[in-house]
């Protein structure tokens, strides 16, 4: 289970990835790189993909799953912090999805079959 969260460019984020400072694209997302390897790419229910590039301490210390989390499951979800163009764009996704959601993570190494 997973919280996922999402996040614009300018906030906070600067234009570049804080761990190698890459350029933040749309199908980027921070995570906390202990449990989540940079690299892998996270799927979510409706397939859309992210690959984990970014991090940060909200996302590490889970606030948003201890915060909003009614269940235990979701009180110890991890947090994954999807970054988006604008903060518009990012609004808009929260808005259409569940706050929390069953994801697939896939390690650097690992390919989505017909990829």
């Amino acid at each position: 289970m997973a919280r996922v969260t999402v996040y614009g460019h300018g906030e906070g984020s600067g234009e570049h990835a804080a761990w190698h400072g890459t350029r933040l694209r749309e199908e980027h997302c921070a995570v906390d790189p202990k449990r989540i390897p940079y690299g892998s790419k996270i799927v979510f229910p409706d397939a859309e993909q992210c690959v984990a590039v970014d991090s940060g301490p909200d996302v590490i210390n889970r606030k948003a799953a201890r915060s909003l989390g009614r269940k235990a499951a979701e009180r110890n979800a991890i947090v994954i912090d999807r970054f988006f163009g604008s903060k518009q764009k990012a609004l808009e996704w929260a808005q259409t999805h569940s706050h929390f959601m069953t994801v697939r993570i896939l390690k650097p190494d690992v390919e989505l079959p017909g990829n």
